[in-house]
């Protein structure tokens, strides 16, 4: 069974409302998609459309951008809290150098005061690197999670595609060899027919016989 290449469409290019799709209601229309498909007759086989099975899975992965969007929205809210702390601690320095310069004539309050300064400067950059390294963590995971999940997703409708093929295969071996023993019988019945017919009296036997197997 051949498999078509992923089509490969720029995301800006796709209407706002097909980008917005959640994830949540492609994967629901995918088993729509599953269980409206025709069955196979005495099987628990179902044929599915290769292209409309890969069109929805196309949609899958053009929805899978929200979510970064989303992340990428919790980032800036994070820079923002971040950009709040930075001002917040610049004004604490800038208050603490304000009281300093107020007791210059006192050398060792000027000391502590540029101490404490620079001690709460090292302490907000060593929090915004912590913050910013758990945020990029973060994405990478939701990133890597949702890669594992189209493949998964992917596998498992190839798998159900080739299930639904050999499923077909055996249903045909049965029909041929259902066929196959009727025309066994059938060939049996002539053998035994042209053996009898050195024989007139036994005609009419042959006839009934022909005649039950056809009924």
């Amino acid at each position: 069974m051949s498999h078509q290449e992923p089509l490969k469409i720029d995301p800006e290019q796709i209407p706002q409302e097909t980008r917005n799709t959640d994830i949540q209601e492609a994967l629901n229309r995918l088993e729509e998609i599953i269980l409206a498909s025709p069955r196979i007759p005495l099987t628990r086989k179902t044929l599915i459309d290769e292209e409309v099975l890969l069109d929805q899975l196309d949609r899958i992965r053009f929805s899978l951008p929200t979510a970064f969007q989303e992340a990428q929205a919790i980032i800036e809210q994070k820079k923002e809290i971040l950009l709040q702390g930075e001002q917040h601690a610049q004004e604490i320095i800038q208050a603490a150098e304000a009281k300093a310069a107020q007791l210059l004539s006192e050398t060792t309050i000027v000391r502590q005061a540029e101490a404490a300064a620079q001690e709460i400067r090292q302490q907000v950059e060593q929090d915004c690197i912590a913050i910013q390294q758990q945020v990029q963590a973060e994405i990478d995971q939701m990133r890597h999670q949702a890669q594992e999940e189209l493949l998964q997703i992917r596998a498992s409708a190839i798998a159900e595609a080739e299930d639904i093929q050999n499923g077909a295969d055996e249903y045909a071996d049965s029909v041929l060899r259902s066929i196959e023993q009727q025309l066994n019988d059938m060939l049996r019945i002539i053998r035994n027919g042209r053996q009898q017919l050195q024989s007139p009296g036994k005609a009419i036997g042959i006839r009934d016989e022909g005649r039950a197997i056809k009924e």
